[in-house]
């Protein structure tokens, strides 16, 4: 029962098994739930902050279970660490628009492949700290980016 919960957090209820770019879905998942966050329920770009929060100790916990029965570092399956990165990264924006959601998606995936430090080191820490550490890094470092674009009015 408890490798079933970990394992259905960890791949954020199946996005995880897409058999082309996982952490890729990941990220469109989380699009998917904020969306219609946003239209419908009103809101406003910090809000995302506090799902990360409430969320980030349940990722680490699911994170380091399904790693340990997948036996790996940080298996592909596991997404909920690019769910979280999204919504940190959304959380940057002044402002919500088409623009935004695309730039929010984009700088994302770039800070999560690209890894610039400390990205990468704190993908070193162990078990499900370091699947999810590093993606929120990542995360902050895209809501960094998206903010400043949006203050110069660059989408």
């Amino acid at each position: 029962m408890r490798s079933k919960a970990a394992r259905l957090i960890a791949t954020w209820f199946g996005c995880g098994y897409s058999p082309v770019g996982p952490g890729t879905a990941g990220s469109l998942a989380a699009l998917v739930v904020a969306w219609p966050l946003v239209h419908y329920a009103g809101w406003r770009p910090l809000w995302f902050v506090a799902p990360v929060l409430v969320l980030t100790f349940p990722a680490v916990w699911a994170a380091g279970v399904t790693a340990v029965d997948e036996q790996e570092k940080d298996p592909q399956i596991v997404v909920v660490d690019e769910v979280l990165g999204q919504w940190l990264t959304l959380a940057g924006a002044p402002h919500l628009n088409l623009q935004s959601w695309i730039a929010a998606f984009f700088l994302f995936r770039l800070f999560d492949i690209w890894k610039p430090a400390p990205v990468r080191q704190l993908e070193r820490l162990p078990g499900g700290t370091g699947i999810v550490a590093d993606d929120l890094m990542a995360g902050l470092y895209a809501a960094l980016v998206l903010f400043t674009a949006g203050c110069f009015n660059l989408y």
